[in-house]
This record gives structure tokens, C-alpha cells and sequence, in this order.
């Protein structure tokens, strides 16, 4: 096939040893390296150390620039909302959350860097339909390449002028089932944790999931020191599968049963995500069933107070009662935290501000194809 009518290959789905395997020699693949994650840079011709034949070679075969940023919205608390479309011309979300601001004393001595989290997309739409999520509006499209989600990292970084030996927390947990596409997102860990990329410990990277209880159990397996985060939001099947209809093919009592198999780091706890929403999953009586449930597992519960999006069944419920619900569990000895809710003045609910450019007929989707 000539090179001129190859579809280019996306640079980011390479580990170090393939990429090693792919240029010679193999110190070459270190230097490409350094210029797309420590350099940022996006195109072969700039990475100057490279011989010439190699550069016009790359630029033929592959590409350091797959995805483009089309929208940003930043909120007044610094959480930026990402839109990127891909080659073919879907659409996504990425979410930048600044955890904690640079700190300094009356000298102007930093005493404390910035803390970033990053929320990653896995898919375009996800296939599990949970019943307060607006992705499951955009309805399911197709899995992102493990490069695809590497280079949501690398473009928000170099847009923040963040630099790469700051380290970021990585959570999987924007649009899309990470453990639906559980090869792009395991090799994607893999890639973000190269020392001589981005250097993002495994440690670092959280994969929340629904639930799928057989993926929970492959992924414990490959032991890659990831944590793990579950999407819980009930305690009991009758309003899991109501919220999320994949409960009726992995109940709670299977996903807990993987949870407590799952091989976690000693310093860290399995967080339980709860999405706390008015009138249905807001009591004291569903804090004490959450007791019974978590007995025995090395938990931490995330109370996520439900973000209001237009359409919706569902209401925010009010801070007393989930002051409340998360006092009751740590008073008992199961540590929770009511997570900060960012981004209330933008389109923060998971898949809005896609949808909100397509009710807007904003032609992002319609590129031709290259």
C-alpha cells in the first residue's frame, strides 16, 4: 500500500518497548519519548534530534496530533470541561479539577503546589444507560484507542501549561464504561505510567466502574496497582437496577464479592462512589444498610451530591442530609467524604456540554473524515 494512502497511526498508542520496536535504534524511541511528554510537542518535524529520514518517516506513517480541542468551558472554581473530536469526527469530554491552589506566604514562597485531577473519557457515548447520566442521552459510538485517552492527558497539560514532571492524578471516570474497553484503558495505564513519558504512578490512576464483577476480577489479576473506585449509588438491587440497569446482570452482592478478591495497596481504600439524590437515597436508613454492606471491605465512601442537568427525573439533595449521612458512617468507622462539587456554572454533568453543542447544531460532528 502506498504510505500516501495509509491511514496515519496514532503515535500515543505505543508503549516504550513498542516503540522501541518500531524505530531503530532503540534509543530513538526514548528521544520521541522526551519530545511528546515531556516536550509536548505534536508534530515529528520539531523534534530536532531525530535524523531527518526518520522525521519525514513518522510524518508519513503516523500522527502526534489525533485529537482537537473545539470547546473549553472553565468554571469560576479554575474545573475546565474539554471538548475534543477525534479523527472521525466524534466527539468528548475531558475534565480538569483543581484540587488545591498554589500556596505561598506573605514572601511569596510557595509552600504548596497546585493539585490536578484529571477525568478521563474511555469511550464516545457509553452502553450502560445509567438512568442520571446525561452521556447515556448521546447513546454509545465506539471504544477510544489506549493512545486516545493518553493524549486527553498530554493536550490538557500542555494547554495548562502544567509541567511534566507535575504529576497528576488520573481518574477514569469521564464518559464511557472503562471496564467495557478494558484493553485500551489497561494499556493506556501502562503508557501514562512510562518513566520516561509522563511518569503518572499507577498508584495515581483510578478506574471507576459500574460494576462489570468478571472485568473487576481480570483486572485484579493484573495486579498493574491501579485503584479502584465503584460506581454504587444504592444498597439494595431494587433501586441499583432502577439507576443502573447493569445491576441486573452483576448485583451488589457479586461486585462486592470481586471487590473484596481485588488486591489493594495497604495505604489506600476502595472508594465507594454514592451519588446522593433528594428523597431516594438520602436517609439515615440507607446510611446504616451501606454500614452492613462495606463491613469487612477497606472502604472509603464519596458522597456526590447529584449535579441537576435539564431533563432530568432527579433532584440535588440538600447539604444537611448529606452532612448527616456522611457523619453517621464516620462516626461508625467507615471514613466518608462528601465530595466539593465543581463546576456548577458550567456543563459539568458527565456528557452535557456535548450535548449542548449538538442541540446547539454546532457542526463539530460533521468533519470529513480524513
Amino acid at each position: 500500500m502506498n504510505k500516501s494512502t495509509m491511514k496515519k497511526q496514532n503515535i500515543f498508542n505505543y508503549t516504550l518497548e513498542e516503540l522501541g520496536g518500531i524505530v531503530s535504534p532503540k534509543f530513538r524511541a526514548q528521544q520521541i519519548y522526551k519530545w511528546l511528554y515531556i516536550e509536548y510537542k505534536d508534530d515529528f518535524e520539531s523534534m530536532s534530534n531525530l535524523p531527518k529520514a526518520l522525521r519525514e518517516e513518522l510524518t508519513q506513517t503516523h500522527s502526534a496530533h489525533n485529537l482537537e480541542i473545539i470547546k473549553c468551558e472553565q468554571s469560576r472554581d479554575g474545573s475546565k470541561k474539554y471538548l475534543f473530536r477525534t479523527h472521525d469526527g466524534h466527539t468528548f469530554e475531558s475534565v480538569l479539577i483543581q484540587m488545591r491552589e498554589k500556596q505561598r506566604d506573605e514572601n511569596g514562597k510557595i509552600l504548596s503546589s497546585e493539585k490536578w485531577t484529571i477525568c478521563l473519557s474511555s469511550q464516545i457515548g457509553c452502553k450502560v444507560g445509567c438512568a442520571f447520566c446525561f452521556t447515556a442521552k448521546g447513546g454509545f459510538c465506539r471504544n477510544l484507542e489506549a493512545g486516545e485517552i493518553v493524549e486527553q492527558v498530554v493536550q490538557i497539560k500542555r494547554d495548562n501549561a502544567i509541567a511534566p514532571h507535575k504529576r497528576v492524578n488520573i481518574v477514569y471516570m469521564g464518559m464511557g464504561e472503562p471496564l467495557d474497553n478494558f484493553e485500551s484503558v489497561t494499556k493506556a495505564i501502562r503508557i501514562l505510567s512510562e518513566r520516561d513519558g509522563l511518569s503518572i504512578s499507577a498508584r495515581r490512576q483510578t478506574i471507576s466502574t459500574s460494576g462489570i464483577a468478571p472485568k473487576i476480577k481480570k483486572l485484579g489479576m493484573l495486579d498493574l496497582g491501579v485503584q479502584l473506585a465503584i460506581s454504587l449509588h444504592a444498597v439494595d438491587d431494587t433501586l441499583r437496577s432502577r439507576l443502573i440497569p447493569m445491576n441486573k446482570a452483576y448485583n451488589i452482592a457479586q461486585v462486592l464479592d470481586e471487590v473484596r478478591a481485588f488486591p489493594v495497596d495497604m495505604r489506600k481504600r476502595v472508594m465507594f462512589e454514592y451519588l446522593m439524590i433528594k428523597d431516594l437515597n438520602d436517609s439515615l436508613k440507607e446510611a446504616k444498610k451501606l454500614l452492613a454492606l462495606l463491613n469487612g471491605i477497606r472502604a472509603k465512601v464519596n458522597v456526590i451530591l447529584f449535579n441537576p442537568h435539564e431533563g432530568s427525573e432527579f433532584l440535588r439533595p440538600s447539604e444537611e442530609r448529606a452532612r448527616a449521612f456522611a457523619d453517621f458512617l464516620t462516626q461508625r468507622g467507615l471514613l466518608c467524604t462528601i465530595r466539593e462539587s465543581k463546576g456548577l456554572d458550567i456543563s459539568a454533568a458527565c456528557g452535557q456540554l456535548r450535548e449542548k453543542v449538538r442541540a446547539q447544531n454546532v457542526s463539530y460532528e460533521t468533519k470529513d473524515k480524513e
